[in-house]
């Protein structure tokens, strides 16, 4: 049964400043580094920040979504939002309405498992087909797995829900699953994957023989998507489309199909990548972060021939998930890219330019909040969801 949700009200966020596609200020990072590293160029770590020019407000439209994950918009304008202990939630386009989407299959939500991301067919209008990602328990471990399944007209339960996709070999771990999903303009699915965190699995990242620490693009069908850069090669998985990864939770596509990438450093080295068919981004050989305990990650080296270098990095790390780029209301947002940051607990707005880092901005500091996903809505406004279970919407005043 559906039920009203408390609108609530939350402190409202109004800045004035420049204009702000000129940086005009000291990095918005204070902090100390990890590392004594330095950048390949200039402007790829604590760029110039910049500051809203327009008013705008924030205001949180529910808190009652449980631990959600990924977030989207339907056709309509309504949301469909995962919950990690292994269903959705179906919220109205003005957040009054919620139902709750059963039906799908058993989840590992130990750790960083669970449901995870989520994305519309291109055709949902005519299909009403879902696509999922969660940590599948199989075999002695478990894994990241696609699946999809049709939304009943009800929007009560997922109908024939299968798994079309398993990002193999299964481990019997509790963290680094990856898992952001975003189609692109011919109605093929990036799929991201983590490298499982141990040190065992690390290495795994670097070789092409298995999905582990990937950016996969396949077919609705789970298949590998025609054109993939390693198809019909010996040793290399036809699903594969990038690799060296760690721990990438944010996926998506900029005005001109670009694919852009962001994930989660050690100690230091967060990344956002601008990704490129069948390229090599580093992971575990090369890195601006260490290890946990201090000690230096592999030979301890930032660069190494055959490998791509961060587009921009942090160091210390805000723990980047979810990213939108903004196609909203208040202009000079427009093309800028936002990050929903967990441990640096705000909304991370980086200014892009000739696709180089040009200015920073951190918003909603002030909410406390752990920022897991972030969109541009289809009204014009930016929403973001928060592992407490909070529903922002920040619009123009």
């Amino acid at each position: 049964m559906k039920k009203s949700l408390l609108i609530l009200s939350s402190a409202v966020s109004i800045l004035f400043s420049c204009q702000s596609h000129t940086p005009n200020g000291a990095p918005v990072e204070t902090q100390q580094a990890n590392t004594t590293y330095s950048a390949a160029f200039e402007g790829q770590t604590r760029i110039q920040s910049v500051k809203t020019s327009t008013s705008y407000k924030s205001e949180v439209i529910t808190e009652n979504l449980g631990r959600p994950w990924g977030l989207i918009n339907l056709p309509d304008g309504s949301f469909l939002i995962t919950e990690k202990s292994g269903f959705m939630y179906l919220l109205s386009a003005d957040g009054k309405q919620i139902q709750k989407i059963t039906g799908f299959p058993t989840v590992d939500d130990r750790g960083q498992g669970g449901m995870l991301d989520l994305a519309a067919d291109p055709d949902f209008n005519q299909n009403r087909m879902i696509y999922w990602t969660f940590s599948e328990p199989f075999e002695k471990g478990n894994l990241t797995a696609l699946a999809k399944g049709k939304l009943s007209e009800n929007s009560h339960t997922i109908e024939n829900p299968t798994v079309i996709f398993r990002a193999t070999p299964a481990y019997d771990g509790r963290l680094h699953y990856g898992s952001r999903l975003v189609f692109d303009k011919n109605g093929y699915l990036f799929m991201s994957t983590g490298e499982r965190s141990d040190k065992m699995t690390r290495a795994m990242a670097q070789k092409t023989d298995n999905d582990l620490g990937k950016i996969l693009r396949l077919t609705r069908d789970g298949n590998p998507a025609p054109g993939n850069p390693f198809i019909g090669k010996t040793g290399h998985l036809s699903e594969i489309y990038s690799y060296g990864h760690r721990n990438p939770q944010g996926l998506a596509l900029d005005s001109e199909g670009q694919l852009w990438e962001t994930e989660f450093g050690p100690r230091g080295g967060d990344e956002l990548n601008l990704i490129q068919p069948g390229k090599n981004y580093g992971w575990g050989d090369v890195t601006y972060g260490i290890e946990y305990s201090g000690e230096k990650i592999g030979a301890g080296i930032t660069q190494k021939q055959g490998t791509e270098q961060p587009v921009y990095y942090w160091d210390p790390v805000i723990s980047p998930s979810g990213i939108s780029f903004y196609t909203g209301n208040i202009k000079e947002w427009n093309g800028n890219l936002f990050v929903g940051c967990l441990s640096g607990q705000h909304i991370d707005r980086l200014v892009i330019k000739d696709r180089k880092v040009i200015g920073e901005e951190r918003l909603l500091e002030k909410e406390n909040q752990r920022f897991r996903d972030v969109l541009s809505g289809i009204d014009g406004n930016l929403y973001a969801i928060t592992d407490s279970g909070r529903l922002y919407r920040i619009s123009a005043e």
